[in-house]
């Protein structure tokens, strides 16, 4: 076996994991031999990955880079030794749509409406749903495709135009304040508070693969969650566990938790 490829299984915590570490180590070998290389946009847990990879092989030039100062996903460009940063040219543009004030649209909407154009997830950075606008981070090659073909999302009618990244505007989160009280601060109880869930659906939702503990998927229920630890749920959204307090008269633990909207 080689060393690279003992390096990957050591690193990596599954089979898909692995593949993901393989092509974003592809990108640094073409670095090291000369020529600039960036990786797809990547989950804030693949981002994560990555970065152990980095870390792993000496800490090459790298930059991370979602559009705007907030982004979630983001891409992670390798530079070669003659390369600047501030001479690096990110390989995705920004589209504005915009719609009827009166349609309500929301981020699954748009998701939903690229993926059924046939467009990979990972060519496709942050979705940015505003009122009657909504700003989309994509690779500069399915520009052309989705100003001409992207005209739809949900039951409203788009028109698409290019900006620049610097035009980017931000959404407003909103955010949704819960106070509650579990017998344990374990994953399936918090999870069930933060997102108004029964605990049963929780843990399947668990079970299933379609939970992250601070960016990193978790398949126990019973992992247990402390205070600024961060739960995403696909679908669902993202809880922010903002206090774990003493105990309530009955004894069960307090949280206060943020819910993004």
């Amino acid at each position: 076996m080689s060393e690279r490829s003992e390096r990957l299984d050591k690193l990596a915590r599954d089979g898909e994991e692995r593949r993901l570490l393989g092509r974003v180590g592809d990108k640094l070998e073409s670095a090291r031999r000369g020529s600039p290389a960036c990786t797809f946009f990547l989950s804030t847990s693949q981002q994560d990955a990555a970065l152990r990879l980095i870390a792993a092989e000496g800490h090459p030039r790298h930059l991370f880079s979602g559009g705007w100062p907030d982004a979630e996903r983001k891409v992670c460009a390798f530079l070669p030794d003659w390369q600047e940063e501030d001479g690096w040219e990110p390989p995705f543009t920004a589209l504005r749509c915009r719609w009827q004030s009166g349609e309500k649209l929301t981020h699954r909407d748009f998701l939903g409406a690229i993926l059924g154009q046939g467009i990979d997830r990972e060519k496709v950075g942050d979705i940015l749903v505003g009122e009657g606008t909504c700003d989309l981070l994509v690779f500069r090659e399915l520009c052309p495709y989705l100003l001409q073909n992207f005209t739809e999302a949900g039951r409203a009618r788009l028109r698409v135009e290019e900006i620049p990244l610097a035009d980017l505007t931000a959404p407003n989160l909103q955010v949704k304040t819960i106070h509650d009280t579990v017998n344990t601060p374990r994953l399936d109880a918090v999870m069930s508070s933060g997102f108004s869930l029964g605990r049963s659906k929780a843990a399947a939702l668990i079970a299933a693969g379609k939970v992250e503990l601070n960016h990193r998927p978790c398949l126990k229920s019973d992992k247990p969650v402390a205070q600024g630890d961060v739960i995403t749920c696909r679908g669902l959204g993202k809880c922010v566990v903002t206090e774990v307090g003493g105990l309530s008269k009955k004894g069960r633990v307090i949280l206060t938790l943020e819910r993004y909207i």
